[in-house]
């Protein structure tokens, strides 16, 4: 048997904690050299091992212990306990493949990528978690990788794995278009798998919403240009969604409605000292987008509707807005800075509960040093805070991180 149908094989298999990677690393080193000798097929096999540890002066989630989530900040006294913690992980941790082949049709690429950071139902624990699956070419790409709606370069160079609170971040299944691909100018338009969350408020505790189901008729739709030269990069993104919640349950009210979901994303990179310094800006602002962004709650919250007696309560788009303002500085070759600040605010509606997420702040400043190629370790300093929307609490939170990072790429073929 051949070693390409072994790793076909392999890659059919299945399973939440991925036990045939070991097995597909072997074969993939193994078969690379002998495609890479048509000179067509190039393929990278890259990541890095990372180790974080630190010290939580104030309390936070436990399953979001080495994040400074602003979002995942008590939002009471004592919700999480006492103050003091410390931490150690590696689930920032990456492991990756990228592969490029020439075609008639323009290059063939493809990227499958994961890292260690448990979410979701595997909040808090190191597990495999996939971030790109993603096959382009020419101009058409489709999978799992970022949105549209996303700038990436916003993201500082920071140690803290979670990023700006007023971020953008989502990577997110998608079919995409990319009729514009220069190199200072680009312009990128995707349908992307829809989906949003909703907050009951102070009706969640009521039979009569607990047979609400969510639905989205249509894909989202989103897109960007983007347009520069030496001096940097500025990009304009939006989005567009469609969200139904429909009443199941016979009981004399239609609790049924619909939503519509809107944002647009400004952002740029701006470079100095031949791009020894970095600025990193973004401004966001819409409704019902806030699933596309990095640590925000809920898409649409409840409204009452008094008189009303067949619907007295509906939902409604929340509006936000968010702002990232990062500097990079190479102070020489091995030893560089960052620092920044970030916010996000949310537009709450009235049937939301006292103790809902309304803003969030979030800063950091840190100095990396990198005493071989290949080779990062540094600490940082963060900060966050949150506030609720109308019950006057709020509370903040300060974390020292140190970390430690090594990198591995290897290419095959070309």
């Amino acid at each position: 048997m051949s070693s390409r149908v072994r790793f076909a094989r392999l890659l059919t298999a299945t399973g939440r904690q991925l036990r045939w990677l070991v097995p597909a690393l072997l074969v993939l080193a193994a078969a690379a050299p002998a495609r890479a000798q048509d000179g067509k097929t190039t393929m990278e096999v890259y990541g890095f091992a990372m180790l974080d540890i630190g010290h939580n002066f104030d309390a936070i989630n436990p399953n979001w212990f080495d994040t400074m989530r602003v979002t995942r900040l008590p939002s009471f006294e004592g919700e999480f306990g006492e103050d003091h913690s410390t931490f150690a992980g590696v689930r920032q941790s990456r492991f990756g493949v990228k592969t490029s082949t020439t075609t008639p049709l323009g290059d063939l690429k493809t990227t499958f990528e994961f890292e260690l950071f448990g979410v979701g139902v595997d909040e808090g624990q190191t597990t495999f978690r996939l971030r790109h699956a993603y096959g382009e070419l020419g101009a058409f790409g489709a999978g799992q990788t970022w949105s549209p709606f996303m700038d990436p370069n916003v993201f500082p160079n920071s140690l803290e794995y979670w990023g700006p609170t007023g971020m953008v971040f989502f990577r997110n299944v998608q079919f995409r278009w990319m009729p514009v691909r220069g190199d200072n100018t680009n312009v990128t338009i995707a349908l992307e798998r829809p989906g949003a969350s909703a907050d009951g408020g102070t009706f969640n505790e009521r039979i009569e919403i607990q047979n609400l189901t969510g639905r989205f008729p249509l894909p989202d739709l989103t897109g960007q240009v983007t347009g520069g030269g030496g001096w940097g990069y500025v990009r304009a993104a939006g989005a567009l969604r469609r969200m139904n919640w429909d009443d199941t349950l016979d009981d004399g009210l239609d609790l049924s409605g619909e939503a519509t979901g809107w944002g647009l994303n400004l952002s740029s990179n701006l470079y100095f000292r031949e791009k020894k310094d970095v600025i990193r800006l973004q401004y966001v602002f819409g409704e019902g987008i806030q699933n596309y962004m990095n640590d925000s709650p809920v898409d649409v919250g409840a409204v009452f509707q008094p008189g009303n007696t067949l619907t007295p309560v509906t939902g409604e788009a929340l509006g936000i807005t968010g702002v990232v303002a990062f500097l990079d500085h190479n102070w020489s070759s091995r030893w560089s800075t960052t620092i920044g600040y970030s916010m996000q605010e949310i537009d709450n509606s009235e049937g939301q509960a006292p103790n809902a997420f309304k803003r969030g702040d979030y800063a950091l400043g840190n100095l990396l040093f990198t005493p071989v190629p290949n080779v990062m370790m540094g600490g940082e300093l963060q900060w966050g805070r949150r506030e609720n929307f109308s019950d006057g609490f709020s509370n903040e939170a300060f974390k020292v991180q140190f970390s430690f990072k090594y990198n591995f790429s290897q290419k095959f073929g070309g």
